[in-house]
């Protein structure tokens, strides 16, 4: 027999339909501690399942580096032996665990990530406090890794859109700067394990990181990374100093593969990180314009033109310099015409208030997208991470969704004739 329904709940009556532009989000703060060595955690402890993660953030990315792909190279290796432990012993230790461990580098920042069962963080924090004090860079690993790696960017140069990715960013920076260059064969040949322990030396076992912890958390975690971390080296790393050397030529025409029948476009701007006042404000003019499924860009170049699958632009997720960068795969034959009508819309929004209609569809698409960010423990500390490693503070949270809700068609179309001028944007086309 069915129960009655809970008394004062009348189940015939369909529940409110509540936008999410009306939603009162909240971000789940954080519990900073300090280790005894000055390391700086931020935990989340929160979750219905008994799984959490932890993450070292070491400075330690392409920005500190002095030869091409060291940073890269030796993130990557940090689970490739130490003194006691072969690559299959590391790897397998996590393995019967059911753990796993994830390593990137970024431009300024280098990540180790570790997903567990909760149980189990007792066994495996010791394996990572090896790997972070301990890793050995064997030769016959390095090769295999510099094989493998050139490779993949061999297969990888014959697909136009890997090609205008790595190009655009080299116009928009230049060669030399960390966020524009590039890897080449012979950049991987060149590296060699006296460059890769010198800089894992410096910039992991003598450098600076921070500390993120979210999930069902156990009660003596606190005991558990102090007694693996807390004694090591916490010093402050210098990053080297970088000039921006964008190309003088803003239209480019690459032909990549000439029986290739798709060309990748990029236009790209350069444009301020997220402390200039006009960051939050344009993220809304950007989701209009093409940042989501129901943009200007979406609606024009796929639904109505079928130049191509999908179109996007985006403010890239840098920490010092940024861009505005629009992308796309379109037919070889249509590629031109596709630019055109990017223009297009950019024209539109410098002359023409958007309704409020369309504001509000964007409204609330925006704070969707944040209340799906926040959806467990792991999306908060995520949030919580960008917030920091840019820093910021809680404030730009709330600040941003007090821009979505308010922001006005005018300020939009003040935006729009700010920052979407055609003659400012660098413009790549991959075939």
């Amino acid at each position: 027999m069915i129960k009655e329904a809970k008394k004062g709940i009348d189940r015939t009556i369909a529940p409110k339909i509540v936008d999410a532009v009306d939603l009162d989000l909240r971000l789940k703060q954080y519990r900073k501690y300090t280790l005894k060595n000055g390391v700086d955690v931020y935990a989340i402890d929160a979750g219905a399942e008994e799984v959490m993660m932890v993450e070292w953030v070491y400075f330690a990315g392409d920005w500190y580096e002095e030869k091409n792909l060291v940073a890269a190279a030796t993130n990557f290796m940090l689970k490739n032996g130490t003194s006691s432990k072969t690559a299959f012993q590391v790897n397998e230790h996590f393995e019967y665990y059911g753990a796993y461990l994830n390593r990137a580098a970024y431009n300024e920042t280098s990540t180790i990530t570790l997903h567990t069962l909760t149980k189990h963080i007792g066994q495996l924090l010791p394996v990572v406090r090896e790997m972070l004090t301990d890793s050995i860079f064997p030769e016959e690993e390095l090769a295999t890794y510099k094989r493998i790696m050139q490779q993949r960017l061999s297969v990888n140069l014959l697909k136009c859109d890997f090609v205008a990715q790595r190009l655009i960013d080299a116009y928009l920076y230049g060669e030399q700067h960390p966020y524009g260059q590039y890897s080449r064969a012979e950049d991987y040949e060149a590296l060699t394990r006296d460059q890769l322990v010198a800089f894992y030396n410096k910039y992991y076992r003598q450098g600076k990181f921070i500390m993120f912890v979210a999930g069902k958390l156990p009660k003596n975690i606190d005991e558990l990374l102090d007694q693996n971390f807390g004694d090591l080296p916490n010093n402050k790393v210098e990053a080297l100093s970088y000039l921006t050397k964008p190309a003088t030529e803003k239209r480019q025409r690459i032909t990549n593969d000439p029986n290739g029948v798709q060309g990748a476009i990029r236009i790209a701007r350069p444009f301020p990180n997220r402390h200039h006042p006009d960051f939050l404000k344009t993220q809304v003019l950007n989701s209009l314009f093409g940042g989501f499924f129901g943009s200007r860009l979406m609606a024009n170049i796929r639904e109505d033109k079928g130049y191509t699958y999908g179109i996007h632009s985006y403010i890239q997720n840098h920490i010092e310099q940024t861009a505005w960068m629009i992308s796309t795969e379109a037919g070889r034959d249509v590629c031109e015409a596709a630019i055109k009508e990017v223009y297009h819309e950019m024209e539109v929004l410098r002359n023409e208030l958007v309704d409020e209609e369309e504001l509000l569809l964007v409204r609330n698409y925006m704070m969707g997208s944040l209340l799906g960010d926040l959806d467990g423990p792991f999306q908060i500390i995520a949030r919580w991470k960008n917030i920091i490693l840019n820093g910021l503070d809680e404030k730009y949270f709330y600040n941003s969704i007090n821009t979505i809700k308010t922001i006005t068609a005018e300020e939009i179309k003040q935006l729009a004739e700010k920052y979407l001028k055609p003659e400012e944007f660098y413009e790549l086309v991959v075939v």
